[in-house]
């Protein structure tokens, strides 16, 4: 990974940027990273929230946030308030949402069995298409190889599931963060970003980023990502010198000296 400093700031025009201890510190939504935000906002740059934070947060954060829109769930879903309403955009059909629901509660209890001291997430209500596992956001944080394991129980049950820097994510349907970037690219600003990759930076700092990682020229991890080192299936181009908020902030006023 380079520096932040080696980035050719100029030809970005859109930032994508994970929210859980990339935009945030220790849970919670600093002055400085929220600052940074709406500078990006302002200076006429797109800006997208790519998360696994549930729907709930999801209408909140399009509604109320400077962004362009929010990718949810890992992808499950983009939302974009655009004028004066909150458009929805799911990748799965209500039907298939609702059958699936079942299917991840079953799951949910079982995981909640096989390894010790996890806990559904306490945002699972707000939740409309996937299982979040709390592994060190609201219990006492487990080691990396306890949310592996959490992984694996999910992926033998037919989940795909990905790690974020606070719970475990499984989902039926076959869909990520990359592909619903690609369909929220295509629907909502009429690009195609295979073509316009290179004019995107994308922020993040744990597994679930990879193919976000992998995907854009310009990924760049904030500190805190190298936690992940040798789990994550492809690292970030970039690394800040500073962890989660004061990462992003460090990140964004770099892409604003362009």
């Amino acid at each position: 990974m380079k520096p932040i400093g080696d980035l050719d700031a100029g030809p970005i025009r859109a930032v994508l940027f994970d929210i859980d201890e990339t935009l945030t510190t220790s849970g919670k939504l600093t002055a400085e990273a929220y600052g940074a935000l709406e500078a990006l906002k302002k200076s006429g740059k797109r800006t997208v929230a790519v998360t696994g934070r549930p729907a709930g947060w999801c209408d909140h954060i399009a509604r109320m946030w400077p962004v362009d829109a929010v990718i949810g769930e890992n992808g499950a879903f983009y939302f974009a308030f655009t004028d004066h309403r909150l458009q929805k955009r799911y990748r799965e059909t209500a039907e298939v949402r609702e059958r699936n629901r079942r299917r991840l509660a079953e799951v949910g209890q079982a995981v909640l069995v096989a390894v010790p001291g996890c806990a559904l997430a306490s945002d699972q209500s707000y939740r409309e298409t996937d299982l979040a596992i709390d592994y060190c956001e609201d219990v006492r944080p487990l080691p990396l190889e306890a949310a592996e394991r959490i992984a694996q129980q999910m992926r033998s049950a037919g989940l795909h599931a990905k790690l974020s820097s606070i719970h475990v994510n499984g989902w039926f349907g076959d869909y990520d963060k990359l592909a619903t970037a690609h369909q929220l690219f295509r629907e909502l600003f009429d690009v195609e970003l295979h073509a316009a990759r290179a004019e995107v930076a994308y922020i993040g700092d744990s597994p679930n980023d990879a193919p976000m990682f992998e995907f854009f020229p310009h990924s760049i991890g904030v500190a805190n990502v190298q936690r992940f080192a040798g789990r994550l299936p492809a690292a970030p181009k970039y690394l800040a010198g500073a962890s989660s908020g004061a990462g992003f902030a460090e990140i964004a006023a770099h892409l604003l000296q362009a």
